[in-house]
C-alpha cells in the first residue's frame, strides 16, 4: 500500500496518493465508501441534500441551482466531476472553487477515518467533499452523481430531492447497454417518498417503474411542467402557476429547466423575475463555451451520442455562413463512431487527434475508428495532438468559419490551456 502524505502535503502530493491508493480506477460498489462515511459522520448531515445523476446535462443543472439556490441568501455546497484544470473544481463552496487548504484538511480527516479501508480516487474525493460541506455548515448539498447512480459513491447518502437530467447510452461497460438497463442505474438515486425530477419527456420503463414503486413524487418534462417559447422567441419552463424566461445562450434548455423546477420545489415562493435574473448569471466552463473570435472557437465536453447530438442543433443554431472546423479526441471507451455520425452533418472539416491521458485513444485507432464513417469526407486531418489540431484549424479558417473542439472533458481541458 503506499504511504500516505505527510503533514503539510499539497493537493497534488495527495492527489497522486488517490491514484496509487486502489487496484481499480472504477469500482462500483457502496460497502466501503458507507463504512468510512459512518465514521466521519455518525449521524446524517443536516443540510438539505440535493442528487444530480443522468447522462448529460448535469453539470448545467448542478450550476444553475447553485446560482439560484445563492440568489436566495441560501449556503452551499456544489460537487461535479470531472474537472478541467486543477481538482478544486470539484467542490465549490458558495460559487467559489475550495481552497487548498481546506480540501487538504479534507482528505486528511478521510484519511484518519479510512483505518486501511481501500478507496478509489472518485470514492475518496466524495468523501472529501462531504467532509467540506459539513466543516463549512453549507445549508445545501448539491451532489453530481459520477457514474450511474445506484452503485455511485455519492448514493451513499439519502437525499432530499432527486434530478434525472437524462438517459442514453454511455459507460455501456459499466451500466448495461440500452437505455432500460442504464435507466434502471440512474433511478437508483431515488428514494421513498421523495421529490424527483425527470428532465426529458421520454424516460425509460425501468425510471417509472422505480419512481411508482417507491411512491416518488415524480415530475417529468411535458406532463407536470413543459418547455414553451415567449412572443420574443425565447425559452421559457412554464405550469399552470408560473412561467420563467430562461436565459439565451449555449446551455441544454433541458438542464436549465430542471434546475427551475427543481429550485420552485425547494423555495416556492420566489418570485418568476427573480428566478430569471439569477439564471443570466449561470456560466457553465466547457460547455459551447467560446475561447476566441476571428475565427470563433468554441468548446464542448459532449463525449457520446447524445451529447453530439445536442452540439449538433447548437452549431446548426449558429447559422455559420462559413464552414464549421471539427477538432475531435476522446477517450479509447466511447463510442467516437457514434459520437462522429451524430454531428457530422454540420462539419465541413475534421482535424483528428490523440489523447495522451490514461484510457485516451491514440490518433490510429481513431482513423481506424472512424474509416467507414468518415470514407466519403474528404476533409479529414490527422493531427499529432489536440493543440496542434486547434492550430491547424485556426489557421485553415477564414473569418467566417467557427472552430468547434470536442470530445471529452480532457479535449477540453488541454484546448482551453492552449488558448488560454
Amino acid at each position: 500500500m503506499p504511504r500516505a502524505p505527510e503533514s503539510g502535503a499539497t493537493v497534488n502530493e495527495w492527489l497522486a496518493y488517490l491514484e496509487a491508493l486502489h487496484p481499480k480506477d472504477i469500482d462500483l460498489g457502496l460497502d466501503r465508501v458507507l463504512l468510512v462515511l459512518r465514521r466521519l459522520f455518525p449521524r446524517h448531515p443536516g443540510a438539505r441534500i440535493v442528487t444530480i445523476g443522468g447522462t448529460n446535462g448535469k453539470g448545467t443543472t448542478v450550476a444553475a441551482l447553485e446560482r439560484l439556490l445563492l440568489s436566495r441568501g441560501r449556503s452551499v455546497g456544489a460537487y461535479t466531476s470531472p474537472h478541467l484544470q486543477v481538482y478544486n473544481e470539484r467542490v465549490r463552496l458558495n460559487g467559489l472553487d475550495i481552497d487548498d487548504a481546506s480540501l487538504v484538511d479534507a482528505f486528511e480527516r478521510v484519511e484518519a477515518a479510512r483505518r486501511g479501508v481501500s478507496l478509489t480516487y472518485f470514492e475518496f474525493g466524495t468523501l472529501a467533499a462531504f467532509v467540506a460541506f459539513g466543516k463549512a455548515g453549507v445549508e445545501d448539498w448539491l451532489l453530481e452523481v459520477g457514474l450511474g447512480g445506484r452503485l455511485d459513491a455519492v448514493n451513499v447518502l439519502d437525499a432530499d430531492l432527486a434530478i434525472i437530467t437524462s438517459v442514453d447510452l454511455d459507460h455501456t461497460a459499466w451500466l448495461g447497454d440500452d437505455r432500460e438497463q442504464i435507466g434502471f442505474e440512474k433511478a437508483g438515486i431515488l428514494r421513498f417518498g421523495q421529490d424527483a425530477i425527470y428532465a426529458e419527456s421520454n424516460p425509460p420503463r425501468s425510471v417509472l417503474q422505480q419512481a411508482a414503486a417507491q411512491k416518488v413524487r415524480f415530475r417529468r418534462l411535458g406532463e407536470d411542467y413543459r418547455i414553451d417559447r415567449n412572443t420574443d422567441g425565447r425559452a421559457c419552463v412554464v405550469t399552470d402557476d408560473w412561467r420563467v424566461t430562461l436565459p439565451e445562450g449555449g446551455l441544454p434548455v433541458g438542464s436549465l429547466a430542471a434546475a427551475v423546477q427543481g429550485f420552485r420545489i425547494l423555495e416556492p415562493d420566489v418570485a418568476e423575475e427573480a428566478i430569471a435574473q439569477a439564471l443570466e448569471q449561470v456560466a457553465v466552463p466547457g460547455r459551447f463555451e467560446t475561447l476566441q473570435s476571428s475565427p470563433r472557437v468554441i468548446v464542448d465536453v459532449g463525449h457520446n451520442p447524445h451529447a453530439a447530438r445536442w452540439l449538433r442543433e447548437q452549431i446548426a443554431k449558429l447559422g455559420v455562413s462559413g464552414q464549421v472546423r471539427a477538432v475531435y479526441a476522446c477517450l479509447e471507451d466511447k463510442d467516437s463512431a457514434g459520437v462522429v455520425s451524430a454531428v457530422s452533418s454540420v462539419i465541413g472539416t475534421w482535424y483528428l487527434a490523440p489523447l495522451t491521458v490514461p484510457r485516451g485513444l491514440d490518433l490510429p485507432g481513431l482513423e481506424r475508428r472512424l474509416e467507414a464513417v468518415l470514407a466519403g469526407h474528404d476533409r479529414v486531418r490527422g493531427c499529432p495532438s489536440v493543440s496542434a489540431a486547434i492550430d491547424a484549424a485556426i489557421a485553415d479558417a477564414d473569418p467566417a468559419d467557427v472552430v468547434v473542439v470536442f470530445g471529452s472533458f480532457f479535449t477540453v481541458a488541454e484546448a482551453r490551456q492552449h488558448l488560454g
